[in-house]
């Protein structure tokens, strides 16, 4: 099995904060390694000098496999915003076909008219389109809807490429990868597995550190008694029992124990009346756009955790706003929300970071012991916020919005750059929030875990109300999908089954029992051949068809046979309306 990528002795700091110290690692062809870090460990340092953009301070090497072609995917995606889509990544059968599969259908719109989800699209279907050999992608799931997601993941999935990947994505861990590689301390530690066995043995493994250091401990206790006991240990005879105390002095310091984010004493106004927010007949749309909401009518309730889901541009933000007040002078809007007079709102929003760089973490939040609890450690508090890195800048705005007590949470995408374990506690802090919680996130880990309900966003303002989870409601669509595709192919072959042997009826008749409509002409036998083999055809071809498009999207085809295969899609699809045409036209003389 060859090696695509060899690390060694790489280190990365800024100022004083040590990120990783002469890190070693490989990664071998079909490895589908996940890279798991706290906010601000250097996961993002890590990926910047692997794509050749930032240099390891200790020198080290770097080396990629001679040949292989190797593809970035960054969490800043540098493009034209006056450039099409097209002219962005390049117009081809491979770019078109992705660009569809990841939910956008037109190439001719302008990079800079779009939302962060379907840039991270555009950037997607960029580096799938390259079909290289090693796809090194910085969280990858960030601002995808559940579609392009699922998508993505049965992608990455299926394909033989081999993949270095930073996520936060519980679920997209776990059916993707076979490997997680854990940034922990400035040191690498690989766990073969997926997500759950690499809990257990992360766990295994800071118990057994910790054992060996409490063996160190006695020792250092000891060794202790015997300074203080023995007058000769000032002596130059001891020098070296003195030497090795203070090994293990330092040895004995170093005892893990895993500093959590820490919920517990935040606390929130459990004041809350009956009435929470009430929505009636609300409307909602932007002159040129479809319909956000239409004839909504909804009492949110207190203790009530609901999940906001659909797809990209569809208006579960512009429909957040509404509920906050924030309204566009450009909206047309209809109906009444009305609050309750007790209810005080968290909102954290997508774009809601508004820090001035130069304001230190202790300008942003003047309370140092939550800061403590929520990993900012003291060395931190003097910190800019312009140094922070992504995640821990959405750490302290999430801190911001939590300590003003609300009783109300509403949380746009809060997922987006937080770490694993900060996410878990978040989590757990949201189970046990009386206060009402709405949450719009397309990590479904997340939503599982939160949510009683969903109102789901379907389009042209229509909104519905899902009882279950998200997993429960994926599983639901699809059921409802398939079933559908299901009876529309019975009702198909039923249909030419029947039209295909029943004779032609008569005319209706007149009041004097004379047909009044001219008698249809019946089928040749030739024709009624005819209409048989075209029913076989059409069956046929369009099994051909599924299996061919399934084919290529499993990411697997050669460049070869990649434009074989769709140009037989495209002749299937010319095939398909030249066929189903004359079937109609002998149906109805069948008819």
């Amino acid at each position: 099995m060859a090696s695509y990528l060899q690390i060694e002795n790489i280190s990365k700091s800024y100022g004083l904060k040590v990120l990783f110290d002469r890190i070693s690692f490989n990664v071998n062809e079909g490895d589908k390694i996940a890279l798991i870090a706290p906010n601000g460990a250097g996961k993002t340092s890590l990926m910047r000098i692997l794509a050749g953009k930032d240099r390891s301070d200790s020198g080290g090497k770097v080396l990629f496999l001679k040949d292989i072609r190797i593809a970035f995917l960054e969490q800043d995606y540098d493009f034209d915003p006056q450039n099409t889509i097209a002219q962005q990544i390049g117009d081809s059968l491979r770019t078109r076909e992705l660009l569809t599969s990841l939910g956008l259908g037109s190439s001719d719109r302008l990079m800079g008219e779009l939302s962060g989800g379907e840039v991270k699209r555009v950037a997607l279907t960029q580096m799938l389109a390259s079909e290289a050999d090693f796809f090194i992608m910085d969280e990858p799931t960030n601002h995808l809807d559940v579609d392009a997601i699922e998508f993505l993941e049965s992608y990455l999935s299926r394909s033989r490429c081999t993949l270095l990947m930073v996520t936060h994505d519980r679920y997209f861990l776990d059916r993707v990868c076979n490997i997680v590689m854990e940034l922990d301390r400035g040191a690498i530690y690989t766990y073969r597995g997926n997500y759950q066995n690499y809990l257990e043995k992360r766990q295994e493994r800071i118990s057994n550190y910790n054992a060996q250091t409490d063996k160190v401990r006695n020792l250092l206790m000891r060794e202790l008694e015997w300074i203080h006991a023995t007058p000769c240990a000032r002596s130059g005879k001891a020098k070296y029992r003195k030497d090795a105390f203070r090994e293990l002095q330092e040895r004995a310091s170093q005892a893990r124990v895993d500093t959590n984010v820490s919920m517990d004493e935040i606390k929130y106004n459990a004041r809350l009346g009956t009435k929470v927010i009430n929505c009636k007949d609300l409307y909602c749309e932007y002159p040129g756009w479809p319909c956000i909401v239409r004839d909504f009518t909804y009492n949110f309730a207190r203790g009530e955790k609901v999940g906001i889901v659909g797809r990209n541009g569809i208006g579960k933000s512009t429909f957040i706003n509404l509920l906050m007040g924030i309204v566009s002078p450009q909206a047309v809007v209809r109906g009444s929300i009305e609050r309750g007079s007790s209810l005080q709102i968290g909102y954290y929003r997508q774009d809601g970071m508004s820090f001035k760089e130069d304001e230190t973490v202790l300008d942003v939040v003047p309370d140092m012991h939550l800061l403590g609890r929520f990993l900012f450690t003291p060395d931190m508090y003097s910190t800019r916020v312009s140094r922070l890195s992504g995640g821990e800048r959405r750490r302290l705005y999430l801190l911001t919005i939590l300590m003003k007590q609300p009783n109300m949470l509403i949380l746009d995408e809060p997922t987006n750059d937080l770490d694993i374990v900060t996410l878990n506690v978040l989590e757990e802090y949201l189970l046990d929030f009386s206060g009402t919680l709405i949450i719009v996130s397309h990590d479904r880990h997340f939503m599982d875990r939160l949510v009683d309900h969903l109102l789901v966003f379907c389009g042209d303002g229509v909104v519905k109300d899902f009882i279950g989870n998200f997993s429960e409601y994926r599983s639901f669509i699809k059921d409802y999908e398939a079933e559908a595709k299901r009876a529309a192919k019975a009702s198909t072959s039923a249909k030419a089954s029947v039209t295909a042997s029943r004779q032609s009826p008569s005319s209706p008749p007149t009041r004097s029992g004379v047909s009044s409509a001219p008698a249809k002409r019946k089928l040749t036998y030739k024709e009624q051949r005819e209409l048989e083999s075209l029913e076989a055809e059409i069956e046929a071809l369009t099994a051909e068809k599924a299996a061919l498009e399934t084919q290529l999207s499993s990411g697997t085809l050669a460049y070869e046979a990649l434009q074989s295969t769709s140009a037989r899609i495209g002749q299937i699809i010319t095939l398909l309306d030249e066929k189903e045409l004359r079937w109609l036209e002998l149906s109805d003389l069948a008819s």
